[in-house]
């Protein structure tokens, strides 16, 4: 099989899809970053079309824009290619890194305890993330992910570098996968591609 084309909402989400690929025992082919959920949306019935003749994987957040995972595949996908596997993180991506507990604090700088033992069961995993680092003892990683307090942002102009270099170089999406859900049937979904 050739690489496996890959689609995603954001920059941040490229290496975790990769690290799951490799897991998988596949490797990746081109990268689309989306730019956010609306453009992946609207761009789905093409990389579905597409996926008629070579393999896809394309990943999206839930969010809170259904109630679940499957609810909101059937919306957006209900005829999948045979080559599309169109896969959902419950609520976000951040929960498949937050299920690596030990590793995320780790590299965090915190407790172990304060990390969530349920990360999909978390109404914003990103947030989760920003409040574990506000605790961080590591201050250029605090002032990286948490957003300076006179701002309006979600997070920190540091934060998508920060997932990336966790993504890449601490995260085991084989041991997150026991926490989460979604991440575990993404990676059965695509071991059974081999």
């Amino acid at each position: 099989m050739r690489g496996i084309s890959i689609v995603v909402e954001g920059k941040t989400d490229v290496p975790v899809v990769k690290r799951v690929l490799s897991l998988a025992g596949h490797a990746y082919g081109r990268v689309h970053v989306m730019g956010g959920k609306h453009t992946l949306n609207r761009s789905l019935p093409a990389y579905n079309a597409a996926a008629r003749r070579s393999f896809w994987l394309v990943l999206r957040d839930l969010d809170h824009d259904a109630r679940c995972a499957p609810e909101l595949r059937e919306r957006l996908l209900p005829e999948p290619a045979p080559r599309m596997a169109f896969r959902i993180a419950v609520r976000e991506m951040e929960a498949w890194l937050l299920g690596d507990r030990e590793r995320l604090a780790e590299f965090l700088g915190v407790r172990l305890r304060t990390v969530p033992l349920d990360p999909e069961c978390l109404d914003s995993p990103k947030d989760a993330v920003v409040s574990l680092a506000m605790a961080s003892r590591r201050v250029a990683l605090r002032d990286d992910i948490v957003p300076p307090l006179d701002s309006t942002a979600r997070v920190g102009r540091g934060y998508a570098a920060r997932v990336i270099e966790f993504a890449i170089y601490h995260w085991r999406p084989e041991v997150a996968s026991e926490r989460c859900d979604s991440l575990r049937r993404c990676l059965d979904a695509l071991r059974h591609w081999r």
